[in-house]
């Protein structure tokens, strides 16, 4: 049978049972997007983000970087980094990172699909985002404490919600560019991370 499109921004942020089916058929059918990197050859990366399900309500995972990192110290980012040789995939690439930052088994992980890659000026990477579904409950994890100060567990309706959200314009390299930063609770998401949780809430219908 034909998965349906549900047409309730409410009921997709409340049930994760309905969430998951339509970001896999949303997410597979994103036209592939080519970036232009910059004035250096960019290199790879991938990352998860991670959803999972708390009484059926979609969450999602976020970590705080450590502050002894020598890039993006003590920004919040979704677990992953830059593909090694060995990785087969970018997929492979994002869930072996995940089993390093946080000690996320990846046989518990369900790939969705990946969002529009972001290109991090700083650190000259080109990062793909995977949509990665953990199931029901608070996934037991291990954060490795070189590299992750902090665990964020947010509520995807809270992330989703206008009141927390602004978009500034900066200018780099007398180029504009659009920021987008989301500030939920204590936490200020904005960067590369608020680029791909950005790209996630817009996959949803209008409220």
């Amino acid at each position: 049978m034909e998965y349906q499109i549900p047409s309730s921004r409410t009921a997709l942020l409340n049930d994760a049972g309905m969430l998951v089916p339509y970001l896999r058929t949303r997410l597979a059918a994103l036209a592939p997007v080519a970036l232009a990197p910059g004035p250096e050859a960019a290199r790879a990366a991938g990352v998860l983000a991670p959803l999972y399900a708390v009484a059926g309500r979609p969450h999602l995972l976020f970590t705080v970087r450590s502050r002894d990192l020598s890039k993006h110290k003590g920004e919040i980012s979704f677990p992953g980094g830059s593909r090694d040789p060995g990785d087969r995939s970018l997929d492979e690439t994002a869930l072996r990172e995940a089993r390093e930052e946080i000690g996320l088994d990846p046989a518990g992980v369900e790939l969705l699909g990946p969002l529009p890659p972001v290109f991090a000026a700083v650190s000259n990477f080109v990062i793909t985002p995977l949509v990665g579904w953990l199931g029901e409950g608070v996934p037991a994890l291990t954060p490795n404490p070189a590299e992750v100060a902090e665990m964020i567990y947010a509520p995807l309706a809270a992330l989703a919600e206008p009141s927390i959200y602004h978009s500034e314009l900066w200018q780099r390299l007398d180029t504009a560019h659009l920021v987008h930063f989301y500030d939920f609770g204590a936490y200020r998401i904005w960067g590369a991370t608020a680029r791909m949780l950005h790209s996630l809430i817009e996959l949803l219908p209008p409220a």
